[in-house]
């Protein structure tokens, strides 16, 4: 007997026999300053990607982003990688590109947006799995974590695309520290013997070393000096269904995304702003609030405005109505 059998037969008082779902909400993480050690707890390293579902029945696969967008034109080495496991599954992970020895969304950028001939762009993508959501019949939901990372780990064959989320145990503080000094993004403290719920939980916690997070793009400057298609962004966030001014991003731009983005920009351009506070900027152009980007920065001021942002890249599995000011 295998040990995935092994295991499934173990927990199987724990497992629900059903059909396996083409779409399930993921677990989303709450940010915390308070970092701590906790025997009961792990912690892995916080991967700067795109958070992915993948979902196989016999040798199809569907590789889903949060929001529902198939991914597997962006990376068919992946899919290839899942096709040929074993089984039926759903699993949960993060698909990054890396910078040297670390995780880049700037970097991942160049295979995020491009369909078809993806190898060219000559960007190595890999898939690290941490959780498990449905197995060959069974609902793994209600077993903890602990469990379904066991089972996780015997049910797939983990080679150079396809990679374990692994962990340490108890000492989260120390392993912070450790990511900081390595330039990671930080780490995710998850309680050993929690659900996977569907939505966003305390039982799964962000222990980040920088400040970054998405943004609403409301509006664009026009350019200064040598620079072309546009000078800044217009960032905003949703507060009670109300669209907040965050300040602009003018950092961070290739010449060639300069380009691409300003060409997005200017197919959604609106007569009116966007925000319901007025903004005092000169020489912008509103656009509809439609498209999502990621930008680090240093800290909020004290009137909830980026202080040194930089542009990272924009989000397409997060709907512009979720992005909210991030706090603990």
């Amino acid at each position: 007997m295998s040990e995935k059998s092994k295991l499934i037969e173990k927990y199987r008082d724990s497992l629900e026999a059903e059909e396996q779902p083409d779409w399930v909400e993921p677990m989303l993480a709450t940010l915390t300053h308070d970092y701590f050690d906790d025997p009961d707890w792990i912690y892995e390293r916080k991967l700067d990607g795109e958070r992915c579902l993948a979902f196989k029945t016999g040798e199809q696969v569907a590789l889903l982003s949060r929001n529902r967008k198939n991914l597997n034109k962006a990376y068919p080495e992946i899919v290839g990688a899942l096709s040929r496991q074993d089984g039926s599954f759903v699993v949960d992970g993060e698909m990054v590109a890396f910078d040297g020895d670390v995780t880049s969304f700037s970097r991942l950028q160049q295979r995020m947006h491009k369909e078809g001939d993806v190898e060219k762009t000559g960007v190595a993508v890999y898939y690290y799995v941490f959780d498990i959501i449905h197995l060959d019949g069974y609902d793994t939901t209600e077993l903890e974590l602990r469990h379904r990372k066991q089972l996780l780990k015997a049910s797939l064959d983990f080679n150079d695309h396809l990679r374990y989320t692994r962990h340490v145990n108890e000492k989260g503080i120390e392993y912070h520290e450790e990511a900081c000094r390595k330039g990671w993004e930080g780490v995710i403290a998850k309680d050993e013997a929690s659900r996977y719920i569907h939505t966003r939980s305390r039982k799964w916690l962000k222990f980040k070393c920088r400040s970054q997070q998405e943004f609403v793009v409301g509006g664009y400057t026009d350019p200064k000096g040598e620079r072309e298609h546009f000078g800044a962004l217009l960032l905003g966030y949703y507060d009670d269904g109300e669209l907040m001014y965050a300040g602009k991003v003018g950092t961070g731009y290739t010449d060639e995304t300069l380009e691409s983005l300003g060409k997005k920009l200017r197919d959604i351009k609106a007569e009116d702003p966007p925000y319901d506070e007025e903004v005092d900027e000169k020489d912008v152009h509103w656009v509809r609030p439609e498209l999502v980007c990621e930008v680090k920065f240093t800290e909020w001021t004290d009137n909830d405005k980026l202080r040194h942002p930089s542009y990272l890249g924009l989000r397409r599995d997060k709907d512009p109505k979720e992005v909210v000011k991030e706090a603990p």
